[in-house]
């Protein structure tokens, strides 16, 4: 019978960056554990060669240990959706509605944005917020008191973002599957003898988003969510060398 977890309250020194990532990692092969004796926190992820090790101290004193739960894909993915209601110019909100619609919409969403560098930076801050507040909660939850201070504050409830255009709506046809039908009715228009060409270049658009996925299912973050201020370090270096 494995011994009880400890009990609270805690007061830990808490390492709020790490914190922060194992909040918005949702990957199946990662796993993130606090430390309720220290306020480390302890990421295992399969095929890392410290793993084993990592899950045998784990096992070893497994009632100093609390699980982190990340923000569920699900949870996030409705983050994602108030966002693009939110969207004012019209032609960006109609690319991110598609964007997200199917596997990979993630990935998609990010690429977009790319482009929209206002338009990623206010995504950036509300998710943070979303973040930050999902964090803060989960503390509550478990009687956690940090001795130290967050690096973003205490967290307030986010505000709704005012949508001012055509949401997502569930239960209708997905602006995807328009356009899925769009492109079945022009293959209907192509003589055969073109055939070939078409059938080859939706190939390669299929080959190149299964990379695009099997490249993400590989990354140190959720292989489907946007990171916070790591990821926006990262690109930002990305387009500008200085």
């Amino acid at each position: 019978m494995a011994p009880a977890p400890l009990r609270g309250p805690f007061h830990l020194d808490l390492d709020f960056d790490a914190l922060e990532i194992a909040v918005e990692r949702n990957a199946p092969d990662t796993d993130s554990y606090l430390d309720l004796t220290s306020g480390r926190v302890l990421t295992i992820t399969t095929g890392d060669p410290e793993a084993t090790i990592n899950r045998q101290q784990i096992s070893d004193n497994i009632r100093n240990f609390l699980r982190v739960e990340p923000a569920s894909s699900r949870e996030q993915y409705r983050w994602m959706e108030r966002f693009v209601g939110s969207v004012v110019d019209e032609p960006l909100r109609e690319r991110l509605i598609i964007s997200i619609d199917g596997k990979g919409a993630f990935r998609r969403f990010k690429d977009v944005l790319l482009a929209y560098p206002a338009e990623r930076e206010r995504w950036f801050s509300y998710r943070a917020e979303l973040l930050h507040w999902h964090i803060q909660n989960w503390l509550a939850s478990h009687e956690i008191a940090p001795t130290n201070e967050a690096p973003w504050g205490t967290a307030q409830p986010p505000v709704d973002l005012p949508t001012v255009g055509r949401a997502v709506i569930h239960g209708t046809e997905a602006p995807g599957e328009s356009l899925r039908r769009t492109a079945r009715d022009l293959i209907e228009t192509i003589p055969a003898i073109e055939l070939p060409t078409a059938i080859a270049f939706l190939e390669f658009l299929k080959q190149r988003d299964e990379q695009h996925a099997h490249h993400d299912d590989h990354q140190d973050h959720d292989p489907e969510l946007l990171g916070t201020h790591d990821e926006r370090d990262d690109d930002k270096s990305a387009v500008d060398p200085s």
